[in-house]
């Protein structure tokens, strides 16, 4: 065989091997439909397992390890001052991605889905091009785009540096700076910010709108900010960057806005300011194949594209851009190439901020409710009436449950605290199943945990 000269055909072809690319094609071969998969990394898991949430999530649980051991001092145990092996830190962390991608990959050869690894562009509504394999084009009868998203960069004001970080390249973990300069109070901000912290960095987080994790309940990122506020050398809001240069041994920064750093130069900057699709050079054009003014692909309700054939799933169309959400698309849309009459119809998608304290919700916000003028109870519970958050040393945290207020339905959970991402599902699973407060107060949770906490609250409206 020639490089670059093999074509060859597939019944269902899916760009992107992340969650939701990777998810679709494993259940579309269950369902006896020839799949292949093309992915620019050598293995399968996307810019999550290797570049994304996978090594953020490994980091960020060392960080916590080493809270823990300072909060531990308190209850009489000193562990003494940490100490920092990067070698030893990247290769655990590698060696959990490696694990992860080996494990897909069997997976993938178990269910016989045929990984090619190269660039794919359309070459118009039934062929792909491939860039960088031994397979020169693809012909397909139907296709899935899950090419996920990247970065945005600061147009006119990020500068090409080493020193100037995006989440990908700060997960490569080089070296820990002195001073780090974090741009964006978003989730991804933050829990790189808490990363670098608990590794020791000096770290500044600036954000242009008026307060941390917009969109996100106030009184459920109040635990986090006090938080953040021992630990971060400053948090200025309402603040926005105009400038960079790099100067001798640093990245000279220029703000404009209410509450501009005290420092101007930092060893390193961290862009974390959101995500856009990757849905440019992709040759979308030629297959025929839409995508709305911020470049996310339009998709009906069973993710068609404007071409029947092609369907398109995840980040590339739209937010929010969770894991979750895409490897659940990717099976609706497996099912429905298989002849099921399937659509993506959940009531409630769950968010989790794994920052220490984490915050997770998922349906309506207090604030999302009030905008929409529902009739709404909310009650809520803070965790130093909880004996396990005692016990354990974390009081700072928040069960708060949104009902509406005619028939006692559960129409929104929000929690804060040490591994909230844990208990969020009961909540999904409530709201799926249109539970009212009586439910809650009547399902038995296990004493002492946290998770009595979402009962308890109910039980303040239940009576």
């Amino acid at each position: 065989m020639v490089v670059g000269e093999f074509t060859q055909e597939t019944d269902l072809l899916v760009l992107g091997g992340g969650p939701g690319g990777y998810h679709a094609a494993f259940r579309a071969a269950d369902h006896g439909i020839q799949t292949t998969i093309v992915e620019m990394m050598p293995s399968l898991g996307g810019v999550c397992l290797h570049r994304g949430c996978i090594p953020s999530k490994t980091y960020l649980s060392m960080a916590e390890t080493i809270h823990t051991a300072e909060r531990s001092k308190a209850m009489g145990i000193d562990f003494g001052s940490p100490k920092f092996d990067l070698d030893a830190i990247r290769g655990w962390k590698n060696e959990v991605v490696n694990k992860l991608a080996g494990g897909l990959d069997i997976v993938a050869k178990k269910h016989k889905v045929d990984c090619v690894t190269g660039k794919a562009t359309f070459e118009d509504g039934k062929t792909v091009g491939i860039e960088g394999g031994e397979v020169a084009r693809i012909k397909f009868r139907r296709a899935i785009i899950a090419t996920g998203s990247r970065s945005i960069e600061l147009k006119g004001i990020q500068i090409d540096s080493p020193r100037v970080l995006t989440s990908r390249t700060a997960l490569e973990l080089e070296d820990i700076p002195k001073k780090l300069l974090v741009l964006g109070g978003g989730y991804i901000g933050l829990e790189l910010g808490q990363v670098f912290a608990g590794f020791g960095s000096s770290v500044t987080v600036v954000e242009m709108l008026s307060d941390l994790l917009p969109g996100v309940d106030s009184d459920l990122v109040r635990p986090l900010k006090k938080r953040l506020k021992e630990q971060f050398a400053e948090i200025c809001l309402d603040t926005k960057v105009t400038g960079m240069k790099e100067v001798k041994d640093a990245i000279e920064v220029a703000f404009e806005g209410k509450n501009p750093p005290k420092s101007k130069k930092f060893d390193k900057v961290l862009v974390a300011v959101g995500r856009y699709p990757n849905s440019r050079d992709l040759g979308l054009d030629k297959a025929g194949v839409e995508v709305d003014e911020r470049g996310f692909i339009k998709v009906d309700k069973q993710f068609k594209t404007t071409v029947p054939r092609i369907f398109a799933i995840g980040d590339v169309i739209g937010n929010p851009m969770l894991a979750h959400k895409a490897q659940h698309e990717g099976n609706v849309v497996a099912d429905i190439l298989a002849g099921k009459n399937e659509v993506f119809e959940p009531r409630a998608i769950p968010a989790v901020v794994f920052t220490d304290p984490e915050i997770a919700w998922a349906g309506y916000t207090e604030s999302e409710a009030k905008a929409a003028k529902m009739d709404i109870v909310v009650k809520k519970m803070p965790w130093s009436a909880s004996g396990r958050a005692v016990a354990l040393g974390r009081t700072d945290g928040v069960t708060k449950l949104i009902f509406e207020k005619s028939s006692n339905r559960l129409v929104g959970i929000g929690l804060a605290g040490v591994h909230v991402g844990e208990m969020i599902a009961e909540g999904v699973h409530a709201l799926e199943m249109g539970s009212v407060a009586y439910d809650l107060q009547k399902t038995i949770h296990p004493h002492p945990t946290l998770s009595e906490t979402i009962g308890d609250v109910a039980n303040l409206v239940a009576g």
